[in-house]
């Protein structure tokens, strides 16, 4: 639970060079004002002489089977693989005002952190004020191109290219040509899901019916981080007749899984393999998911920082660039993988072109 008196218990251990690891619990409905390191918050070994990375993760935090989980992935294989002298992990809070994430961000720029990694849009605005004020301080953003400056380096997906995928996984799994999308947040990012996956449903089936539901409406983002509500919305897909469901929730999507599960029906998860994260009883609900490599994205800006290497603007991860997929896990895809392959062939080429919005 981020709390207000972390304000001045985070600063006086920065002027310390180092933030003590605290539980931090980033779905709490408590108003928050300023950042708490989470539990996951670790140095690497004494002897590591590279960078003191800065991460500040979206609402959920590590931990959250899907978006932050994957951010999280790529730092560990970092700690792992290029001797990272130091890690500071901080995790958003529901309902926090941009003046928090700056002062998360500001935060660990004063506390000599160098480079940061934002994970999420939400982070545009305060990414770009505070990389104005440290300019000799690498930030990168994750989903974000508004953000720009010398020193912001913006990780961008193609994710409406590996929605296509799922989706026409979907359709071809369906055995009611009935199909739901659960997107957290009914934002320009979430849309391209949708965008992707009806894409890809309609180009196996014509006439394939598509449900869709957004569990909140900006500015209120708490849609990524309530089960309860995504069980909700894939409950009344179900209902309806839907036989497959894929979500776009981050946190909100373990009870779309729940509900898949009640219905005896079938899930698709997104941005990590969750039938590898997700709680146990629920893996085999999962047919597939939208890979999203945010993990790749992380370490590649981490290991271009350590040889000098970094640069500014647009990176963009696409299918091309193996920057997302579907995953396999579990089998259940395993006789229509041949088909998914050349769907994602002909997106390679460029004879599919995937639309990022919706008409």
């Amino acid at each position: 639970m981020l709390q207000n008196r972390f304000g001045k218990l985070a600063a006086t251990a920065l002027a310390g060079s180092m933030l003590m690891g605290a539980a931090a619990c980033g779905g709490s409905e408590e108003a928050t004002t300023s950042a708490q390191p989470s539990e996951a918050a670790s140095s690497a070994a004494p002897a590591a002489t590279g960078p003191k990375v800065g991460l500040a993760y979206d609402i959920g935090g590590r931990g959250d089977q899907s978006f932050n989980d994957s951010a999280a992935a790529g730092l560990d294989k970092a700690k792992s693989e290029l001797g990272l002298a130091e890690v500071n992990e901080l995790e958003a809070g529901n309902g926090e005002t941009e003046a928090a994430k700056e002062e998360r961000l500001r935060l660990l720029a004063d506390g000599g952190f160098n480079p940061i990694i934002a994970v999420g849009f939400a982070y545009s605005g305060p990414v770009k004020k505070v990389a104005t004020e440290f300019p000799d301080v690498k930030f990168a953003i994750v989903d974000d191109a508004a953000a720009v400056a010398p020193n912001i380096s913006n990780l961008l997906f193609a994710e409406h290219e590996g929605s296509f995928l799922v989706g026409a996984a979907a359709a071809l799994k369906s055995k009611k040509n009935h199909v739901g999308f659960v997107g957290g947040v009914q934002v320009p990012l979430i849309n391209k899901f949708e965008a992707g996956f009806a894409a890809g449903a309609k180009a196996v089936k014509s006439d394939v019916k598509i449900e869709v539901k957004y569990l909140t409406q900006p500015p209120d983002f708490t849609g990524f981080s309530d089960p309860a509500k995504g069980k909700t919305a894939a409950e009344g897909m179900f209902d309806a007749g839907a036989d497959v469901v894929y979500q776009a929730a981050g946190g909100s999507g373990g009870g779309v899984f729940e509900a898949a599960k009640a219905a005896k029906g079938l899930a698709i998860g997104v941005d990590s393999d969750q039938g590898k994260t997700a709680a146990p009883e629920l893996q085999s609900v999962i047919m597939t998911s939208m890979l999203k490599k945010v993990d790749v994205a992380v370490f590649d800006f981490l290991k271009s920082f350590t040889t000098n290497a970094v640069k500014s603007g647009s990176t963009i991860y696409d299918l091309k660039a193996d920057g997302v997929d579907y995953s396999t896990t579990g089998g259940q895809v395993d006789d229509i993988k041949t088909k998914l392959d050349e769907y994602k062939q002909k997106i390679i080429s460029g004879e599919i072109t995937v639309p990022d919005k919706t008409s």
